[in-house]
């Protein structure tokens, strides 16, 4: 799963958002960051955020439609209360997220860890912050973004692909290797 952002206050991971309106019945769009997409159905105890908060939602009915998802949320019935429910993430508890392997993570883990490189000397240069990850088809890229003691103020797409580019990773020392060249 490609989880994204996550509200780490209350343990929460972002699983999905409703968009838009679908039809005149109070179905809504969602844009799942699950994988497969589906499998954001598979999750009960959802919370909306709703003007700062999260709230209980529950989906009576939902289905794949095109390359998203469709959904009726339980007691809205309406085009007009549908809308009051879009542009809103969709969260669950971190907990609730299945076990994974020992070489497996789940983006919102990587997101916040330093990525270092070495340099010819071996020795090692802040890169910057993994600020979120993008998924492109091919493979996932780290976007790394300029913290407190990186080397420069660049911006970096590192290809997710561990064992080529992804050296280490280390969640517990909130750091993520990467033979990546400083100046590419």
């Amino acid at each position: 799963m490609s989880a994204k952002p996550t509200d780490m206050a209350a343990e929460r991971v972002v699983i999905g958002k409703v968009t838009v309106v679908f039809g005149v019945k109070g179905w809504v769009k969602i844009h799942s960051y699950t994988e497969p997409v589906e499998n954001f159905f598979s999750y009960t105890d959802c919370q909306i955020q709703r003007g700062g908060q999260w709230q209980p939602i529950s989906f009576e009915d939902g289905k794949r439609h095109g390359k998203g998802l469709v959904a009726r949320i339980t007691g809205v019935d309406d085009r007009e209360l549908a809308a009051q429910y879009c542009k809103c993430d969709v969260s669950i508890a971190a907990d609730a997220l299945p076990v994974l392997a020992d070489d497996e993570f789940y983006w919102h883990q990587l997101e916040g860890l330093k990525a270092y490189t070495a340099n010819d000397k071996g020795e090692e240069l802040l890169l910057g912050t993994v600020s979120h990850m993008l998924e492109t088809g091919a493979n996932d890229v780290m976007v790394v973004q300029k913290c407190a003691g990186s080397i420069d103020d660049e911006e970096r797409l590192i290809p997710y692909l561990p064992g080529q580019f992804v050296t280490d990773i280390d969640i517990e020392k909130g750091l993520i290797r990467v033979d990546w060249d400083p100046e590419f």
